[in-house]
């Protein structure tokens, strides 16, 4: 299929390019008519939290088991000031009346009396209502909630109106993604020195971001995809799909080099690079779908929404960029004055996009007046000399790679206690939620969470909620010894008394209890465990009923143990699978092995860095993060994303690796022919997806920053310590015995080529003497 895939989107590749340019404004237009979608839904399984959120449904109307979020205020003349009071109660009144609105709880009436801070500087100041939603509430909904209550808000002077927690929060679009390209057009230009070169991957990368994309709005209305989605999708998107391209654009320009036609380039190219994007992109992909195992709406969401946008800039690398080939030719050798400077400038307009610097996207249209007045101006249109390949054995990577194999043992070892060090901070790993503290302190948001520390103390940003089913009356006082024997824990500031649903016919009792810690903080969880494991059961006992911890907190603790507990069997399945099929493609045991193992290392490094900086709080000066818990879906979206892109690079290698092997027998040079061939290309694209990835650390968003922290610094690890010391390191170590496998399974195992049919030419100009220089450094080594 491969041999004709490239010829055949070569020929026709009018028709291709103008199928892509369809689909791509097609399904924006769809996705922009149908609108979005985006939700949270935990759908836990039959966990505390999610039993007694189903009691409060069912008997208390639904009280404090879906979305909720709050109208936090503060007046200087106080809130009970008759002005204050009214435009308040007005405010309130529209939210209640709101579309998908359950229920707004006013600190003007009865039930709500309590929301009126009593004590401290700001006792009789600050108050809040809640505002609650059914639990499948979408952003979108919210939103215009939120906008009602900006609308609504009185203009009263002293008066500050704010809107807390996270269905209120308002995701602003990352702007940084324009930082990663702007990095990706001086890279490329720097390593191939063609514009040409340089604009292809990113075309490519666009057009797979832009379906993508717009996939996952629509998927957003059938799954439980949340918001952040969308940019998680554009960060992973931009990497691979550059990555991709830059695979098979290098291998096409060899082909030409080695003196093959256009249209052979691309076929060739297509069959060996071409079927590595696709076992690296299909790697990617059912690492993703191996999160559908934890069987949690919002997790497997957000894996379909992220595999999606992979799904389709690989199928954009397989049949668009052979047919950009296709009408670039020749032409990808050529670079004139116009188009580098147009390229450098479109690069200058990026960065300020992202960094928001309103000068220098001037950029942009001087980078159009360069490319027009190039039609004309002599200056413009001179071809820019290119720098000559050098053979492939005095390059650097082929030198360096004789190096590290002169040399294996202290390499393979000090590699590894390097990756080791770095991963130690994995031990302390405390899976959670972060809360609104960790918001933009200029973030409506984030001074809502902080009016409510103020007035009431932290843990009114996270209170628990206990309840239990009743079988008819429950004598009071021993009701009366919960409410007690609860509000006597060290960590609780209040615990309200018990509340029948029904005094006539009680079929449901519930407390509100209040820590003194905040939802985030470990304590609010020790207090969750200590209350169901140490306080309530003796209790329960006595009274005859099973009182169950739930609220917004307990929740996120369930959610993160249940993550935590199913997190092994993901991690199995995924390494598991990738053996297998490295074992299928290389014919090999040791190989897949190593690459399994190496794999985890530097996986397991990135994952300390990352909470060495969210959780430990290091370069918190620098990184403005606060310390706080790490997110609970974070290490298997990151686990996946990385073990499929570090696949990547261990297919490119090994291919080129066991394809001089099979041409030389020799299992030695081979490894440095191998990291020479393709040293350039995974260090540029290493290089991208690090700028790309890690652009993303400047947002204000905690889950985007966090996220773009943890790609770069694994794919950083992962092409410099793994692919530079211990692949050549532990190759040299192993020689022949690299490729072993027993001939009853190699007779089992299906045929999977992932090489194609390459050139032989690639060393043919690599004589002797290149041969003695690299000896020659071993020497002085």
């Amino acid at each position: 299929m491969f041999q004709k895939l490239g010829p055949w989107m070569h020929d026709h590749r009018r028709w291709v390019l103008a199928a892509w340019l369809v689909a791509l404004v097609g399904f924006n237009a769809l996705s922009g008519a149908v609108g979005d979608g985006f939700h949270d839904n935990f759908n836990l399984p039959n966990v505390e939290s999610k039993r007694g959120a189903d009691i409060l449904k069912a008997d208390f109307g639904g009280q404090g088991a879906g979305a909720s979020g709050t109208i936090v205020f503060k007046a200087d003349q106080g809130v009970n000031d008759p002005a204050v009071k009214k435009g308040m109660e007005h405010v309130f009144a529209e939210v209640a009346k709101a579309k998908g609105v359950t229920r707004v709880v006013s600190p003007y009436t009865a039930e709500g009396a309590r929301q009126i801070a009593a004590q401290g500087p700001d006792a009789g100041k600050v108050a809040y209502a809640n505002v609650e939603f059914p639990a499948d509430t979408d952003q979108a909904a919210a939103g215009k909630v939120r906008d009602l209550i900006v609308g609504e808000s009185p203009k009263i002077e002293g008066l500050q109106i704010e809107r807390g927690g996270f269905i209120f929060a308002e995701f602003e679009a990352p702007s940084t993604e324009a930082l990663g390209l702007a990095f990706a057009i001086v890279i490329l230009i720097v390593a191939f020195g063609s514009v040409l070169a340089m604009g292809l991957p990113i075309g490519v990368a666009l057009f797979g971001i832009g379906i993508g994309s717009a996939l996952i709005v629509l998927l957003s209305n059938v799954l439980s995809v949340p918001q952040f989605a969308t940019f998680l999708g554009a960060m992973i998107g931009l990497g691979v799909g550059i990555d991709y391209a830059l695979l098979i654009v290098t291998r096409y320009r060899e082909q030409l080099h080695s003196g093959h036609d256009v249209r052979e380039s691309i076929g060739i190219a297509m069959d060996t690079a071409g079927r590595s994007v696709l076992f690296a992109g299909m790697t990617v992909v059912i690492s993703l779908l191996g999160m559908l195992l934890m069987k949690v709406a919002f997790v497997q969401g957000l894996a379909v929404a992220a595999s999606s946008v992979v799904l389709v800039t690989v199928l954009a690398s397989l049949t668009l960029l052979p047919a950009l080939l296709g009408f670039a030719g020749a032409r990808i050798e050529v670079t004139r004055r116009r188009g580098l400077i147009a390229a450098g400038l479109i690069a200058v307009g990026l960065i300020g996009f992202g960094l928001a610097i309103d000068a220098l996207i001037i950029a942009f249209p001087v980078a159009i007046i360069v490319l027009i007045a190039g039609i004309w101006a002599k200056p413009l249109k001179v071809e820019v000399p290119r720098k000559e390949p050098k053979p492939l054995r005095q390059t650097w990577a082929y030198r360096w790679s004789r190096v590290v194999q002169h040399r294996p043992w202290p390499v393979a070892i000090g590699s590894t206690l390097v990756l080791l060090l770095l991963a130690i901070p994995v031990l302390s790993l405390r899976l959670g939620f972060s809360d609104e503290s960790n918001f933009p302190k200029d973030t409506s948001t984030r001074k809502a969470y902080d009016l409510l520390v103020d007035g009431f103390g932290a843990g009114f940003n996270g209170p628990l909620l206990l309840t239990a089913k009743t079988d008819g009356p429950v004598d009071q006082a021993k009701l009366d010894a919960i409410t007690k024997a609860v509000g006597a824990d060290p960590n609780v500031v209040f615990a309200s008394p018990a509340q029948i649903n029904d005094p006539k016919d009680p079929t449901a009792v519930l407390w509100t209890v209040i820590p003194k810690t905040g939802p985030q903080d470990e304590a609010t969880t020790a207090l969750i465990h200590r209350l169901r494991d140490g306080t309530l059961p003796s209790l329960e006992k006595q009274a005859g009923i099973d009182v169950l911890v739930t609220g917004q907190v307990a929740v996120s603790v369930d959610f993160s143990n249940l993550l935590a507990g199913r997190l092994p069997y993901f991690f199995g399945a995924v390494l598991l699978l990738s053996f297998l099929l490295l074992m299928t493609v290389f014919r090999s045991l040791l190989v897949p092995l190593k690459a399994v193992i190496m794999n985890l290392l530097s996986i397991g490094a990135a994952y300390g860095i990352v909470i060495a900086l969210f959780q430990w709080g290091w370069l918190s000066d620098i990184t403005g993060v606060q310390p706080a818990p790490i997110e609970p879906w974070m290490p298997m979206m990151m686990f996946a994303i990385v073990f499929g892109l570090s696949m990547d690079y261990e297919v490119f290698l090994l291919s080129r690796i066991r394809e001089e092997w099979h041409r030389t027998g020799d299992s030695h040079r081979s490894v440095a022919d191998g990291l020479a061939a393709t040293a350039k290309v995974i260090t540029a694209a290493a290089a991208i997806m690090v700028f790309v990835f890690g652009a993303f650390i400047l947002e204000s968003d905690r889950t985007v920053k966090l996220m773009g922290t943890g790609l770069a610094t694994a794919i950083l690890l992962d092409a410099t310590i793994v692919r530079m010391l211990l692949v050549p390191a532990t190759m040299e170590l192993l020689g022949d015995r690299n490729w072993w496998l027993p001939g009853w399974l190699d007779r089992i195992l299906p045929n999977v080529d992932v090489e194609g049919h390459a050139d032989d030419s690639l060393f043919e100009d690599d004589d002797d003497q290149s041969d003695s220089d690299a000896d020659q450094v071993l020497t002085n080594a």
